[in-house]
């Protein structure tokens, strides 16, 4: 008997800065509103955006990447299973909720667009010592340039 799919996907901007709190045994969880827009036409041609709003909770070691390195406005790609939940408040209403319970995570856009610029950051260049006599110095290469992402960091 084969098991079920619960999969989430989603790309969307975040709300609010990242909120994190931490376990009695120090692992970390991050909650993040996270934003996705559609857009459609009506009847009379014009495109009608909807916003829909996700709560985004991230664990342990992606929830402290996710705390220090998203911000408001952040564009991120995420991954993870849909959670349901309810909650009786203080007045004895039932409240319901539904979460997205994230196991992967990838910044998207660049820094100044509101994103981390991605997981992987360019080290710059070693530069040549110019005290170093000219034989030690490493002989001057031209090199083809480097694409700033591997297949694997795209999400589809």
């Amino acid at each position: 008997m084969a098991r079920g799919i619960n999969k989430a996907i989603l790309v969307g901007n975040l709300g609010n800065d990242p909120e994190t709190r931490y376990t009695q045994g120090g692992m970390a969880v991050t909650k993040v509103s996270l934003a996705t827009t559609s857009v459609r036409k009506d009847r009379d041609g014009n495109n009608q955006e909807k916003t829909e709003w996700h709560r985004v909770t991230f664990f342990g070691k992606l929830g402290e990447i996710a705390a220090e390195y998203l911000r408001k406005g952040s564009q991120v790609y995420v991954e993870g299973r849909i959670s349901y939940s309810e909650h009786t408040g203080d007045d004895g209403q039932k409240r319901y909720y539904t979460d997205i319970i994230a196991d992967e995570m990838q910044m998207l856009g660049g820094r100044g667009e509101g994103g981390g610029g991605g997981s992987q950051e360019r080290s710059p260049r070693p530069q040549r010592s110019e005290s170093a006599p000219r034989s030690q110095a490493a002989p001057s290469r031209q090199q083809a340039p480097v694409d700033d992402f591997s297949d694997d960091d795209i999400p589809f």
